[in-house]
């Protein structure tokens, strides 16, 4: 079967910053690179941040690689700890204004759009020592001070901008489940740093506006959605997913697309005794600084049930959790290398979530993807990875999507984490997800099969989906 998308489509990939470019030439760390200097045996192998992908020194060289592949976008991100000297004044780091300048014009130079996203995991380990980072609403602020030097300095080229990469995930790892530093469990500060994350997007976006002199730019934020599934249809499992779904998607899209928290979920914090502190001033930001568009990113499926323990349990810390059970599906397909459910058909249903539920609001994919260990063992005798797994997880993920688009739903654009196989936080290298594969001894990097197959895609804007995939894709 054949798949026709829009000629203007995006073919791309995404990373980050502080995956891709190593440590050199920056000054201040950022959390992760505050803990992998505490605590270097927590990372696998002990790898940490300082090289990364080395795009720092080899970026002109990548992004040739990246035009090989055929992309015409990447989404990266810029750096708060290597862009600002001064948190407080976000006076410029020139050397590093200068790495920027260089990265966006090579980018345009060959072809590429770039699309900037302006934190991913990444906050400055001074901030969060001084203030608490997301839990003190003056870091929002500084963020703001940081954003408005990107805006001024590279708005004359870079017209697509997203303020946060999935909010959720910097809430869960550090206040919830421990995967990000400081490693805390405290269910009332995470809800406080969720809505603090929100004002300091919706002050961001209000910067944009005063600031922007490009009437093509645009500015969103990204976020990892999922519908959350009930493992059936008994009263207990759909209240679970309700709650899930309010708490893990709605909290941010329908206060970044509608501009305001969804009326459930405030009830229920409200009624536990954990409703962040907001003014009717700020709440007035949020509803008034709403994104132009959305970035979504989405790897697996999301399956709760009701909870084996009593949400009216006694003495018991708040914790979102308490109101849903995980539920592990009988006979799932899995990834079984990174421990993750696929199950594309969950595109479609984010497609028509958005188309009915968000004003149809225009967004893109910005990231999907699978991560495999030991990639050398499909290493063929001319030295590329043939890595068929992903050229079909992609396959299956755009004939969805596809069906999505058909049916109204207004996506413009998919993009692959990730363009060459980078830095992946605790799990470090352990599983490699991009395009081009990298040698982390020597950094050499080479096309793997996906690459060269995604090439003829993105140039003809046909996708092939083999009828035998079809058969199974349809009967999800």
């Amino acid at each position: 079967m054949k798949l026709t998308f829009p000629k203007d489509f995006w073919w791309g990939a995404a990373t980050s910053g502080p995956q891709s470019e190593g440590r050199f030439g920056k000054d201040h760390a950022n959390v992760f690179d505050y803990w992998y200097d505490m605590d270097p045996g927590v990372f696998y192998d002990q790898v940490g941040p300082n090289v990364a992908s080395n795009f720092y020194n080899s970026f002109k060289e990548d992004i040739r690689l990246m035009k090989e592949v055929g992309l015409n976008s990447v989404r990266t991100s810029i750096q708060w700890t290597r862009l600002i000297d001064d948190f407080e004044t976000a006076s410029l780091n020139q050397a590093n204004v200068d790495f920027y300048n260089a990265v966006i014009d090579e980018f345009i130079a060959n072809g590429i759009r770039p699309v900037m996203n302006l934190h991913h995991f990444d906050l400055p380990a001074e901030l969060y020592h001084k203030y608490g980072g997301w839990e003190n609403k003056h870091v929002g602020d500084l963020f703001v001070k940081f954003a408005e030097q990107c805006f001024r300095l590279f708005g004359d080229r870079i017209k697509d901008w997203f303020t946060f990469n999935e909010p959720m995930v910097i809430v869960e790892g550090q206040y919830l489940h421990q995967f990000h530093y400081p490693n805390l469990v405290d269910g009332k500060k995470a809800v406080q740093v969720a809505y603090n994350i929100q004002l300091a997007s919706a002050k961001t976006i209000r910067a944009f506006r005063k600031i922007n002199q490009n009437q093509e730019s645009k500015i969103g934020i990204i976020l990892n959605l999922t519908p959350a599934y009930p493992a059936s249809q008994s009263v207990g499992d759909l209240a679970a997913s309700e709650f899930a779904d309010l708490w893990l998607n709605r909290l941010f899209m329908d206060a970044s697309t509608l501009g305001a928290f969804p009326t459930g979920l405030v009830n229920r914090l409200e009624a536990d005794g954990v409703l962040w502190e907001a003014t009717p001033e700020e709440l007035a930001i949020i509803k008034d600084n709403t994104i132009d568009y959305l970035g979504v990113n989405f790897y697996h499926p999301h399956r709760v049930q009701a909870p084996a323990i009593s949400a009216n349990s006694l003495a018991v810390d708040w914790l979102p959790e308490k109101y849903f059970d995980e539920y592990e599906m009988p006979g799932r397909r899995m990834n079984v290398d990174k421990g993750w459910e696929i199950y594309p058909k969950a595109v479609y249903d984010i497609a028509l979530d958005i188309r009915d539920n968000y004003g149809n609001i225009d967004w893109f994919i910005s990231e999907n993807g699978m991560g495999v260990s030991r990639e050398d063992r499909y290493l063929n005798d001319a030295g590329v990875i043939e890595d068929d797994y992903r050229i079909q997880f992609i396959q299956e993920h755009l004939y969805w999507l596809h069906k999505g688009m058909e049916e109204g739903s207004n996506c413009f654009g998919y993009h692959l984490w990730t363009p060459i196989d980078c830095w992946s936080w605790k799990n470090a290298y352990r599983n490699r997800y991009g395009f081009i594969s990298t040698d982390i001894r020597n950094q050499k990097k080479t096309i793997k099969k996906s690459g060269h197959w995604f090439k003829e895609v993105a140039a003809t804007d046909v996708l092939e989906v083999p009828m035998r995939l079809v058969e199974i894709l349809e009967q999800a």
